[in-house]
């Protein structure tokens, strides 16, 4: 790809119809699946404004998930084909998207060195195969999409179970399967073995005549371990994982997952070194497999490793790409300050714009109950607080995407729905609980309805939002989006990537590895009070393999730390991502882990 750099998934609305601004000029990005009604409602709009006919698929329908799925990938494929067919047409003029798409590359690109010289060669013959020549080179970017395997509810109609091939994680990538798209999907949110075993059902997931993919898996992973087991059980299938997308478990937007501790920098440092092993273990295992199913393939497979979350400067980026041989990084939570990119609404837009640190944090809204990075300013958070006070906590359940939870009903039902949370609380005070209730009535009411709320800005954008429907806006960007202090052109955002300018001249912002450290220790402190807290309701209920959990974690911030402290001292500073001020940042957050270990041992000494 021309590019070095990709925009990953942004919630469920915010990048889906990212490709259509911006793969026309090189730049790849990821469409989020999971709500086939926001793909529906958006093939509808886009078929609308760009003239192309358009029949509804109805919710009711048989396989309607999948087809929906697949008639809107098929849409994004055509219109993008025909902007790229556009683009070749036109002349080398300021003001041109021709010109645009080179004026975006990266200057160390051979595309971009050939367009430089063009303009030095006079008006003729050698000019013009020159000129002719840049325009094959014109490529669209990936039209990538992603599936949270782990949001994969069962599908009921008239009360029948629908099977296995309709639920909502297999329905999705049966949509993608079946387009006309050649590119990946992006698996992400943790392992699912259906979901896998479904994947082995589609033929364009298997090498072709050329050992080439019309249809790549990508796999977003946040430790090595994981990597390796997920790539296995898939290669033991014939299934090849073209890539490795690393994502920093608590510096990145939406769902955040903080595993046991791994820091970014040693777990790229780990892949870095087992790269030519990894390849080398999983060409062995998939090549049997395809042997197995009458498949043959003479050559290994490509496999790239990328990284993504809480990147920030060109100096990071550079960084990364050189010392851990990256193939590129991801760039999302900027991108929601670009509105030739994304999709944000003007008064969350602006919120954004003006927001600082303390803006950005860690919730447990989500009710997948995974921590979820959340927007204290949001619309929805509003909302939110507003049924509180108005004593009808939760939210109406109409799309059911994240129905998981069967404490109170037979069917799962969403924990962020005004159902369950009535059904809670009313158990909670049964419990004649006294200075903890209201802290775990909190923690119920803390929930919020993603399903709606994650799409509410598009449809407000757009103008297309239905009678009665809300307009409480979710919106779940990375901590890093606090450096960003305005709306950012494309131009102005790609040229901060490729470091021919800077938007962040003057901010004072700790780097990638001192953000992501912070928030780990926060993390861990928090869930170090919260056990401290657990304990003194009832001593004697001490959970040992919590408190190990707490210990190991701890252990693993601190073999991240030497590991930063050993690289701080070989590292090029002309790329300046460990300055004497980033150094100094560093510090203080070792200082801030000082202590902790002692308190976790004492835990066990309350009993």
């Amino acid at each position: 790809m021309p590019h070095t750099f990709h925009i990953p998934v942004l919630g469920l609305a915010y990048s889906i119809d990212t490709p259509l601004k911006v793969a026309r000029f090189g730049i790849s990005s990821v469409v989020s699946i999971v709500d086939d009604e926001l793909c529906e409602r958006m093939r509808k709009y886009h078929s609308d404004l760009n003239n192309e006919p358009y029949v509804n698929i109805h919710k009711s329908e048989t396989n309607s998930r999948a087809r929906r799925i697949t008639a809107y990938l098929n849409l994004l494929k055509k219109l993008i084909d025909n902007q790229i067919e556009f683009i070749k047409k036109q002349s080398f003029e300021a003001g041109t998207e021709l010109t645009k798409y080179f004026e975006l590359l990266d200057e160390n690109t051979i595309q971009k060195k050939f367009y430089n010289n063009m303009f030095k060669l006079p008006i003729g013959k050698k000019r013009e195969n020159l000129e002719n020549q840049l325009r094959n080179e014109v490529k669209a970017g990936s039209i990538d999409v992603n599936i949270m395997a782990k949001v994969d509810k069962v599908n009921f109609a008239n009360h029948i179970n629908l099977g296995n091939e309709n639920t909502d994680a297999l329905a999705a990538l049966r949509g993608f399967a079946n387009s006309e798209l050649q590119s990946a999907v992006v698996i992400s949110a943790g392992l699912n073995p259906r979901l896998y075993s479904y994947i082995e059902d589609f033929t364009d997931f298997y090498p072709n005549a050329d050992f080439n993919f019309s249809k790549k898996i990508i796999l977003k992973v946040s430790d090595y371990r994981s990597a390796l087991i997920q790539a296995k059980m898939l290669a033991k299938k014939g299934l090849w994982v073209s890539e490795f997308r690393i994502e920093s478990g608590l510096n990145c937007g939406g769902h955040a997952f903080a595993t046991e501790g791994f820091l970014l920098g040693p777990i790229l440092q780990e892949f870095k070194e087992n790269r030519s092993l990894l390849i080398e273990e999983l060409w062995s295992i998939y090549a049997s497999a395809l042997q197995q199913k009458n498949i043959n393939i003479k050559a290994k497979p490509k496999q790239k490793i990328t990284a993504q979350g809480g990147i920030g400067t060109s100096d990071e980026h550079d960084y990364l790409m050189q010392a851990y041989g990256l193939d590129a990084t991801g760039w999302g939570s900027p991108f929601l300050l670009v509105e030739e990119a994304t999709n944000v609404d003007e008064e969350t837009l602006n919120n954004l714009a003006e927001a600082t640190e303390i803006d950005f944090y860690l919730s447990n809204s989500s009710p997948l109950g995974v921590p979820f990075n959340n927007f204290k300013k949001s619309t929805a958070e509003k909302e939110r607080l507003y049924r509180i006070s108005k004593n009808r906590p939760g939210s109406p359940c109409t799309k059911k995407y994240l129905c998981t939870n069967t404490e109170f009903t037979e069917q799962p039902i969403c924990t962020a729905s005004r159902q369950y949370q009535n059904l809670k609380i009313k158990a909670l005070k049964a419990l004649s609980l006294t200075d903890e209730l209201n802290k775990q009535i909190d923690l119920v009411t803390e929930k919020v309805c993603l399903c709606e709320g994650l799409c509410a800005s598009i449809y407000i954008k757009d103008k297309i939002l239905k009678p009665k429907e809300s307009m409480a806006v979710s919106i779940c960007p990375g901590p890093n989006l606090a450096y960003f202090s305005r709306k950012y052109s494309l131009k102005e955002m790609v040229d901060h990537i490729y470091g021919k300018t800077n938007l962040l001249e003057g901010v004072n912002r700790p780097n990638l590895f001192v953000k992501e450290l912070g928030l780990y220790i926060d993390y861990l402190k928090k869930e170090l009070q919260n056990f401290s807290d657990e304990l003194k309701i009832n001593v004697e209920n001490l959970n040992q393999k919590k408190q190990n959990y707490l210990n190991k974690f701890y252990n693993q911030l601190m073999t991240g730390i030497d590991y930063y402290l050993t690289n701080i001292k070989g590292v090029d500073v002309n790329l300046k991502i460990w300055s004497d001020e980033q150094i100094i940042l560093f510090e203080k957050a070792v200082l801030n882990i000082k202590g902790i270990n002692p308190q976790l041992l004492n835990l066990s000494q309350l009993k």
